[in-house]
């Protein structure tokens, strides 16, 4: 049985791994490379294995780095069945037909105003890309194994960080193969915390924040001082934002902040049309998170929720100090991108960053200092107040990555690394093996282990 490493290795996009057996092919993730230009463009890069001859996918959560690839994947010939939960397949529609359309606007955009280094500026793919990914999508309820071959089945379990995320519980060939997705805060304020493995033989563990412990700060504080420091010169508060769950995320925080009457009076606006329709979602689907359909009813009276661009013109020049959440959440494109492009350049504003910011992300520039950014071809000085909040990522934490492993009944084989930089997974990797003892391995990009 072999293991290959396509993506999500000494990066955090771009998830892919593929499991071969001597009879079946499966994929764990599809996930769009983000960030780097080197990374950006392996995106154009064919599969090194022929879609055509993977049998299954299995996504173990809807963001686009684990989902993002899955219309290149079905038409470059992937014909199979394509597993996941119920919430996660309807974020994957969601997720998908807003980066195609977002794609296809970009490139006519830069046709149009020449700042594309070709030709002709093409999107990765289309809309109609995306919807051919439908038909493919299997929703499987967790703790249900669900046979895919003779000798290779397979279950989800709940890894907390975004409704609908599940790890993946893989046997094949008589060993147990567990791939932990992304794997969310244990004290997260919106979902349950992530259920930890009994058995694994191999275990596949993001390491995102591998080297890094989420701070202790009141999170609440933090946001309510940042709000009222920027009303009070006047200035807006922008804050980019992952559509699936961070931004729910805020809104709650906010709504809480509200209801003690920690915040001044003014505009909360949510700009982005995906996340208005996540929203929906958590409405639909409660059993996946901590709050009640009344909460979640009573917490959206608080926003202006806009998905029609022409509104997002109207807040863009609305004078009034405001707080807008806006996708995307590292600042690769979306509505932000508009709301920057006026303020990014006004000393009274402040950009919040509320979760990881990959290598080569507009958002990490911001965060290491940037002086100034590039968007749709043009610069723009940076004046604004860049702040980072920590305590909001979606992603477990140094400890949580290790209270993960802690109820496993067998010692691992092998524990491979990804989903992280190699800082952070090289870290991971000595205290886990200080913890437990077990044997790790960091893989690199298109590494093939024979297990």
């Amino acid at each position: 049985m072999k293991v290959h490493f396509f993506g999500g290795a000494g990066t955090v996009t771009g998830s892919k791994y593929l499991v071969e057996t001597a009879s079946t092919s499966v994929l764990i993730d599809c996930g769009m490379f983000q960030g780097l230009k080197f990374l950006r463009e392996l995106n154009r890069e064919p599969l090194p294995y022929l879609p055509e001859n993977i049998d299954f996918v299995i996504i173990t959560h809807g963001h686009l780095d684990h989902c993002g690839w899955l219309p290149v994947l079905v038409r470059d010939g992937f014909k199979g069945k394509i597993f996941c939960t119920e919430p996660t397949k309807e974020i994957i529609k969601i997720i998908l037909l807003d980066s195609a359309k977002i794609q296809e606007e970009e490139a006519e955009r830069a046709n149009k105003e020449h700042f594309s280094k070709h030709d002709q500026a093409t999107a990765l793919y289309t809309v109609a890309d995306a919807e051919a990914v439908f038909p493919h999508l299997r929703v499987i309820e967790p703790n249900l194994d669900v046979k895919i071959s003779d000798e290779v089945y397979f279950n989800f379990f709940y890894a907390s960080h975004i409704l609908g995320a599940c790890s993946v519980n893989l046997v094949a060939e008589g060993k147990t193969l567990v791939f932990s997705g992304d794997i969310g805060q244990d004290d997260d304020v919106l979902l349950f915390p992530p259920k930890k493995p009994k058995q694994a033989d191999y275990v596949f563990l993001e390491s995102t924040y591998g080297n890094r412990l989420h701070p202790s700060n009141n999170t609440l504080l933090e946001i309510e001082t940042i709000i009222n420091n920027s009303f009070n010169r006047g200035g807006n508060v922008v804050i980019p934002s992952f559509a699936v769950e961070r931004v729910q995320t805020v809104m709650y925080l906010l709504w809480q902040l509200q209801k003690e009457e920690r915040l001044p009076k003014m505009p909360f606006i949510i700009d982005t049309p995906m996340g208005i329709d996540v929203i929906q979602l958590f409405l639909e689907f409660g059993k996946w998170h901590k709050l009640s359909l009344e909460e979640c009813q009573e917490m959206c009276q608080m926003f202006t929720l806009i998905s029609d661009y022409k509104d997002t013109i109207a807040a863009i020049y609305d004078e009034r100090p405001k707080v807008v959440i806006a996708a995307s959440g590292m600042i690769t494109g979306g509505r932000v991108l508009s709301y920057l492009e006026r303020y990014i350049g006004k000393p009274e504003t402040t950009v919040l960053l509320v979760g990881y910011q990959a290598e080569g992300t507009r958002g990490r520039k911001l965060l290491e200092g940037a002086k100034e950014i590039k968007m749709y071809g043009k610069y723009y000085p940076v004046e604004a107040n860049v702040i980072l909040v920590e305590g909001l990522s979606a992603h477990g934490d140094q400890k949580d990555l290790l209270n993960w492993l802690s109820e496993l009944e067998n010692t691992p084989q092998k524990v491979f690394l990804v989903h992280g930089e190699n800082e952070a997974a090289d870290e991971l990797r000595h205290q886990i093996k200080e913890h437990y003892n077990f044997e790790c391995m960091v893989p690199y990009l298109g590494q093939v282990v024979e297990i």
